[in-house]
């Protein structure tokens, strides 16, 4: 369209020159921008781990993982490279943009993708497109709270389980589990099998008893006991190196290999990668999914509106928390759940901006106050209850933050971590509720979710002051 309007006007036109004077400072001021991001990349180290595309204001516009680092994020910046056309008009839009390249390392790839996932999920990048959503990476999960526990590739673990990963490939986790089958011979069925019941001696077994892939218990072909036994030789394999396992399968495959039998060879050989894949995968508390760990909060929210004389029913829960490290870089998070389950796009942190030093209770005043300024001028809705991390002394300050604003807050509560009691407004006791309660478990989430939202990832966050907000 531009040129379209350089060939209807003359080139000595005044518009068209000044036209193309600054299309030719862009394209200068551009050229000079990637040089400097060049000279910065080329510090950059070349293992694996995260990199951050930033405006000026350090806000981050994008995260992307890499094997190598330094090479990856050099390749947006090619003098020679067509980003538009290789990459797109978006990406194209974003470098137009971005004034601040920065990166994290991390352990290995598998630690990239599943930090890189997380990241994403909590700040919302404009230019990140994909892992947006919900989407969660699986577990290996072992029932051990049954008498004979199961063991399944899950992205919805159940409660008191023992939990393996998350993993970052779930195909070969998948293929890992047909060997580990074939070696611990557990279950994998969904069956209630009961030690007591003594109809089990009649029943059939499904083909995997066969195939020699499970012990059928639920035929009472193998006791409690020894069933169980298996079952711990499995956990251990799987916190152990594997070592006499990956020894005897590299024999056979070089068994077979010597017999000319390729074909065999290279199963083992694939079995050998399977098995070793296993250490891919992250940590359960360290690389947390929240949006996993829920239950059907229906129950929850009827029992907390009457545990809290609330005239409405709770739907919206906003929960609070402060990070901090010594007192330096000090964030505040915002989490908030919709009908008992997180609501990732209405999450916010913010950067405490009127405090120095440590003062949590007037840092969680101020981002109150921030928080519910356009509520209190009737320009935004407000939840049915908040939600602070902490004591009495918290709750103090949300209720001053209100003041402040010269509004009735809505329903106040704070629950602290160390005694797990939930102290109300307007209440002189506080409340003591058993572990088992569904509305105390649906408040500790709320609880556990702002502060993991303020806390972890502000110490990933903070080691290169990547924080926006």
């Amino acid at each position: 369209m531009l040129w379209h309007f350089f060939e209807i006007f003359p080139s000595h036109n005044p518009l068209v020159i000044a036209c193309k004077a600054k299309i030719s400072y862009n394209k200068k001021r551009m050229a000079d921008k990637f040089e400097k991001l060049r000279q910065i990349i080329r510090t950059f180290p070349t293992g694996s781990g995260l990199y951050f595309m930033k405006d000026s204001k350090e806000t981050v516009l994008y995260i992307g993982k890499a094997g190598n680092l330094r090479s990856r994020v050099a390749s947006y910046f090619q003098p020679s490279s067509d980003i538009e056309s290789t990459r797109g008009p978006k990406i194209a839009e974003m470098l137009a943009k971005v004034e601040i390249v920065d990166f994290l390392e991390t352990k290995n790839e598998v630690d990239a993708v599943l930090q890189e996932a997380r990241l994403i999920k909590d700040i919302h990048p404009p230019y990140n497109s994909d892992l947006t959503d919900d989407r969660t990476f699986p577990y290996l999960e072992i029932t051990i709270r049954d008498e004979f526990p199961g063991v399944y590739i899950t992205r919805k673990p159940q409660a008191n389980s023992r939990l393996f990963g998350p993993f970052a490939n779930v195909g070969d986790l998948r293929g890992a589990m047909v060997i580990l089958q074939k070696i611990f011979k557990f279950r994998t069925c969904r069956l209630e099998i009961s030690a007591s019941d003594e109809k089990r001696r009649f029943f059939r077994p499904c083909i995997l008893y066969s195939i020699k892939q499970c012990t059928a218990p639920c035929a009472d072909y193998l006791s409690k006991t020894d069933y169980r036994k298996n079952i711990g030789d499995l956990v251990k394999f799987l916190n152990s190196k594997r070592t006499t396992v990956l020894k005897q399968l590299q024999k056979q495959m070089d068994e077979t290999a010597g017999r000319r039998d390729y074909e065999k060879a290279a199963m083992y050989r694939d079995r050998i990668r399977l098995i070793e894949n296993l250490d891919k995968r992250g940590s359960v508390s360290e690389d947390v999914q929240p949006e996993v760990f829920f239950t059907d909060p229906t129950d929850a929210l009827v029992k907390l509106q009457k545990l809290l004389d609330c005239p409405n029913p709770v739907r919206i829960i906003e929960g609070f928390d402060i990070a901090h490290i010594a007192g330096a870089d000090t964030v505040g998070s915002l989490v908030r759940f919709i009908d008992g389950k997180p609501f990732k796009a209405g999450y916010r942190r913010y950067k405490i901006k009127t405090v120095s030093g440590i003062d949590d209770y007037a840092c969680l005043k101020e981002v109150l106050v921030r928080r519910f300024y356009h509520a209190a001028t009737g320009q935004e809705l407000w939840p049915d209850l908040v939600l602070v991390d902490g004591g009495i002394g918290q709750l103090h300050a949300a209720q001053d933050a209100f003041k402040e604003l010269k509004v009735s807050p809505p329903k106040l509560v704070a629950l602290a971590k160390r005694e797990e009691i939930i102290y109300v407004a307007g209440k002189d006791e506080p409340l003591k509720l058993p572990a088992t309660n569904p509305a105390k478990k649906l408040l500790q989430y709320v609880r556990d979710e702002a502060h993991r939202f303020a806390q972890h990832y502000h110490h990933i966050l903070r080691k290169k002051k990547m924080l926006n907000g």
